[in-house]
């Protein structure tokens, strides 16, 4: 691996959208290799050398070569190149709740391999929609009643990792048509993020504005 800092991503992918955001946050130059999970890709031999769970994104940095976006996360605020992570131990541990809400039981059930396998099971091809709705307006409700109540960011006054995890899943919401309007606090962060050139550039529509829906 060279000393350049590749970055394996899916546009789409909310975790590598999460990572993006980082990566522009650290101010970290990167080059982008896209893997496109919809041709399947990430099940290609060079792929699986990469992740051998076939997942994005990967990053290749310091010489390393990292799986896992809350794992790489970690790694950027352990080398100094990020401060995420709330000093006060009663703001940190909330702001993993958040994270750990999305990242470790929103996000996985609305993955896109798990999403196409109940198609797959059901031979239904509107099980899709249906499937992530059903989880990510819950999920976000609950999420909403974890946010500080005056912001402006998830935890207050101070960016941290739930806002890097939570703005990927409010475009999955939008994506397949959940409605946010109605959550105050999700809805604050977010205009609040949107503001932020690291968030703006990360952006699926930014990364790739000529993809369709």
């Amino acid at each position: 691996m060279s000393a350049e800092t590749v970055l394996f991503d899916y546009w789409r992918s909310t975790a590598s959208y999460r990572l993006r955001i980082a990566l522009n946050l650290a101010g970290i130059a990167y080059r982008a290799v896209p893997v496109d999970l919809v041709a399947g890709e990430q099940r290609t031999a060079p792929h699986l050398a990469r992740n051998p769970q076939g997942l994005v994104p990967v990053l290749d940095i310091d010489g390393l070569r990292l799986t896992q976006s809350m794992a790489i996360l970690d790694y950027l605020e352990d080398t100094g190149r990020l401060n995420l992570r709330p000093a006060d131990p009663a703001v940190a541990v909330k702001m993993r709740g958040v994270v750990q809400a999305i990242a470790c039981d929103l996000h996985p059930v609305c993955n896109q391999r798990v999403a196409a396998h109940v198609v797959e099971l059901t031979g239904r091809g509107t099980d899709r929609a249906e499937w992530m709705r059903h989880f990510i307006r819950p999920g976000l409700v609950a999420v909403e009643a974890m946010l500080d109540a005056v912001g402006p960011y998830a935890m207050g006054e101070r960016l941290s990792q739930a806002d890097l995890v939570l703005i990927p899943q409010l475009y999955n919401a939008e994506r397949w048509g959940v409605p946010t309007e109605d959550l105050r606090r999700l809805t604050r962060v977010a205009e609040t993020c949107a503001g932020l050139p690291a968030f703006a550039a990360a952006h699926p529509d930014r990364v790739h504005p000529d993809r369709g829906a």
